[in-house]
């Protein structure tokens, strides 16, 4: 089977986004979008619009949520750290506000699209069992493989 690389990314603002100390962020996000989207594996990536349902999903109005899918970890690893994203991922801190719990989530996935739903089980998962095949960071070695044998033993149907 066929299995791309999903990341979803969510963060919480410290500002309205129409703050101006939110500018630079806001001012290059369709520039950063724009690298991805001609990036090397690239395959989609969500893209909000009004009544989205972010804060009745995730239950924060000043959530800003990024999903996208690659062909591979190392292509999307490739865009996050070798491209011009990674100017804008170091500054993070001056936008942005540390979650107390998992604010990333990566996993493989047949599908060319996903859900805000389908993001958040991800992400509850990850925070409430941890590491797994289906729900993991940057970090781990988990790989397409490891993901059927893992959900033939799990019960509770994500």
């Amino acid at each position: 089977m066929n299995y791309y690389f999903a990341q979803v990314n969510i963060a919480k603002s410290k500002y309205p986004l129409e703050d101006t100390r939110m500018a630079d962020f806001v001012n290059n996000t369709a520039r950063i979008n724009a690298i991805a989207e001609k990036s090397p594996g690239f395959v989609w990536r969500w893209v909000e619009e009004p009544n989205s349902g972010v804060s009745e999903i995730f239950g924060d109005p000043a959530l800003v949520v990024n999903m996208s899918i690659w062909e591979s970890r190392e292509t999307l690893m490739e865009f996050t750290y070798q491209s011009p994203h990674v100017e804008i991922y170091k500054r993070k801190n001056e936008w942005f506000d540390k979650l107390n719990s998992a604010h990333m989530v990566c996993f493989f996935t047949q599908k060319r699209e996903i859900s805000l739903s389908e993001a958040k089980k991800r992400l509850d998962h990850l925070n409430t069992m941890g590491e797994t095949p289906i729900a993991f960071t940057f970090k781990s070695s988990f790989s397409p493989g490891d993901v059927e044998p893992f959900l033939a033993n799990k019960t509770d149907g994500l």
